[in-house]
């Protein structure tokens, strides 16, 4: 099976640098598939996201979607990859443009690729916002009426509203707090479950991961040092890196 998406021996140095932020990646995301970008700051878990989203051209190697390269020129395949492959942000109130109602953010892709116009839009963004459990009627209100848990809630029905095939996700609850963190994470598996989606977070907390994701890809200084199942990772580290990562988690006194 041709993996959805794929990163081949690809790195990328930003001018003036001194070494890759990201060197020698080799990564496949399976269509289905739940993969964690796991890794300390600094690590490139975020760069390595932003080539998969082709928001970055890689200085070496290359990134493939449905086995063919991306390229970063040609409107329509990248056309094709916008309405496939959709991404949710760390904040979701500096992500909300808070001058516009809800409906008219969630519906922005839909208008943005060409799928709808803003009246035929409106059933799609009710079905957004009610499957990820807003009422119909946040469509007319603003994003500052919400709670930071609400906001990420529509932040994620703009990014499904298209019905993409791949959700990238970067660190979509870390911002929240301990309660409401665990509720959009059931939200997301509920999605991945329910669409078939494909799932590619980067996130700290190996306690997410654990829970979300089936495979795990271990970042240090720019190289993946560990992959494999979640569950063969974080319960039989490798590496010591890993073994570090895990032994960094605070836990409570027994």
């Amino acid at each position: 099976m041709t993996p959805v998406l794929e990163l081949a021996e690809t790195s990328l140095r930003y001018r003036g640098s001194a070494a890759p932020v990201v060197q020698d990646i080799s990564l496949a995301v399976e269509t289905g598939q739940s993969l964690a970008l796991v890794g300390e700051s600094g690590a490139g878990k975020t760069t390595l996201l932003r080539l998969l989203l082709g928001l970055a051209r890689p200085t070496s190697g290359t990134v493939r979607f449905d086995g063919a390269d991306l390229g970063l020129r040609d409107r329509a395949q990248m056309r094709r990859f916008r309405r496939s492959v959709q991404c949710v942000f760390q904040d979701p109130y500096s992500s909300l443009d808070p001058r516009r109602r809800v409906g008219a953010i969630v519906a922005e892709p839909l208008r943005s690729l060409g799928i709808d116009s803003r009246v035929s839009a409106a059933p799609k963004v009710t079905d957004a916002l009610e499957r990820v459990g807003l009422p119909a009627d946040a469509a007319e209100r603003y994003p500052h009426e919400f709670s930071g848990g609400q906001r990420q809630r529509i932040a994620i029905a703009r990014a499904t509203v298209c019905e993409p095939r791949v959700l990238l996700a970067d660190e979509p609850v870390s911002a929240l707090d301990v309660t409401t963190r665990v509720k959009v994470v059931d939200l997301l598996a509920e999605l991945k479950e329910e669409r078939g989606l494909t799932l590619v977070m980067v996130s700290h907390d190996l306690s997410v991961v654990a829970s979300l994701c089936e495979r795990t890809a271990v970042l240090e200084r720019g190289r993946v040092v560990e992959q494999g199942e979640t569950a063969q990772v974080l319960g039989a580290p490798a590496h010591p890196y890993t073994r570090r990562l895990i032994d960094s988690v605070p836990r409570l006194p027994v």
